[in-house]
């Protein structure tokens, strides 16, 4: 088969690509580092020419332009699949263009194959075409293949910079099943900052990193508290640590180079970093690209419960916004206010902690300081109205905060409240006694 003839057959402009949308049309626009920039830019273009298109993307690292261009939804309704803070921001602040598609992040390629809309055009950045005519997307395999299956026209916005995540299964297209592709401006790769974090962090990493043992695999968010946890490991002692994670982190590869990562107790997959998609530093993408000791793959694999529990010795580490006094945990909304999603938190609490040796950490702050100076605890009575519950009391394992870290297996209602007050800062503990006497989960002779 001539690859190079079937490529230059299908090689459109990123203006003749965003013309392929039509009113009323649903487009798939990638997913984290590899949203599709360029093509981005030219639909959002195109903005009083069309009415009633519905764009469907998620962890954008940027603000996405087809969100800045319409704020009535007449003409662009954005739609996230888990929330970034540019996309937050437009959720929360575009009252008619932009909302949010709540999702268990091991469904979304279910939702896209049997109840979501089907899309006219899915659109991804890729790496170059081989010479076996296979375009790479293993960065974000995630529920890309998933989506090309799913929609009218699937379309690649080619770009060299993009690098070549191999090892895994469904990570890449080849150009016989493309409809069309363009070739970008070669933009440099889409990076998100390494979150700082300070000495509270750093203590709740501590509590965490004293509960993990030799050859545990891991699960690893991002943000400042799981990149203080990443900084403590990659200084410990720990040996032959895997990886199995929804997201590949500046964390891992920090891990990985300090030699705490080999994978070969991994009784799945042993001696591989598994992942569904990856975003961080071009330090990390440069590090990925090529490598096979890593494994792209789709999300619904990653992410399975079963797959995570048929992991011996697994360790989930889940950061959260706020635990409540019976246990419940939220990490997607504060009240109505929206702020990332589901993601894979709940599978990855349930999967750890029936792993064979597993367990689930949650991590937080115990509080914060709010613009007037006022400290609010993270640990609060109840949530809000509105807050959703990521994961309930009974799933809950083990909780850490800068205060210390306790297993909530088996406790009673009153030694849950009890245990969260001793995680909650000093300054917020008596105003948690008194909520908790009100809700009667408190034994006056525990005070």
């Amino acid at each position: 088969m001539d690859f190079e003839k079937l490529y230059q057959d299908k090689l459109i402009t990123v203006k003749e690509a965003a013309g392929l949308v039509k009113d009323g049309d649903w487009v798939e626009m990638g997913w984290g580092a590899l949203v599709p920039v360029d093509f981005d830019k030219a639909l959002a273009a195109r903005v009083d020419e069309l009415k009633d298109v519905k764009i469907r993307s998620g962890v954008v690292p940027y603000n996405p332009y087809v969100g800045q261009a319409d704020s009535t939804g007449e003409h662009f309704i954005y739609h996230s699949w888990h929330s970034t803070g540019p996309e937050r921001n437009l959720i929360n602040n575009n009252q008619y263009g932009a909302y949010f598609i709540p999702i268990k992040y091991s469904e979304i390629e279910r939702y896209i194959a049997e109840n979501a809309n089907k899309a006219a055009v899915s659109v991804i950045q890729v790496s170059p075409m081989d010479k076996h005519g296979n375009f790479n997307f293993g960065l974000s395999a995630s529920h890309a293949m998933t989506s090309f299956e799913n929609s009218d026209k699937v379309v690649l916005e080619v770009n060299k910079n993009v690098p070549v995540a191999l090892g895994g299964f469904r990570n890449y297209i080849n150009i016989k099943d493309v409809d069309y592709v363009y070739e970008s401006s070669n933009y440099d790769m889409i990076t998100l900052p390494s979150a700082k974090f300070g000495e509270e962090e750093v203590q709740v990493a501590k509590y965490v990193v004293d509960n993990l043992r030799d050859g545990d695999t891991l699960q690893l968010g991002i943000g400042g508290l799981p990149n203080a946890i990443g900084s403590q490991i990659a200084k410990s002692d720990l040996k032959d640590l895997g990886v199995h994670s929804e997201m590949y982190v500046d964390s891992f590869m920090e891990m990985a180079q300090a030699g705490r990562i080999t994978g070969k107790k991994k009784n799945i997959n042993p001696g591989r970093q598994v992942y569904a998609f990856a975003a961080g530093s071009q330090e990390m993408y440069d590090y990925i690209d090529g490598n096979e000791e890593l494994m792209a793959a789709p999300v619904s694999y990653v992410n399975d419960v079963d797959v995570i529990a048929a992991h011996d010795n697994y360790v989930s580490i889940n950061t959260v916004l706020e635990v409540d006094l019976w246990g419940q945990i939220s990490a997607e909304s504060a009240g109505s206010r929206h702020i990332s999603g589901a993601g894979g938190a709940l599978d990855f609490v349930l999967g750890a902690y029936r792993s064979k040796g597993g367990r689930s950490f949650i991590a937080l702050k115990s509080s914060r300081i709010n613009k007037e100076g006022k400290r609010i605890s993270n640990i609060v009575p109840t949530f809000k109205p509105g807050t959703q519950a990521t994961a309930v009391r009974s799933n809950t394992h083990y909780i850490a905060t800068e205060q210390g870290i306790v297993n909530f297996k088996g406790l009673s209602t009153w030694q849950a409240a009890e245990a969260l007050v001793s995680l909650a800062h000093p300054d917020n503990r008596d105003e948690l006694i008194k909520e908790a006497e009100k809700l009667g989960i408190w034994r006056k002779s525990n005070k």
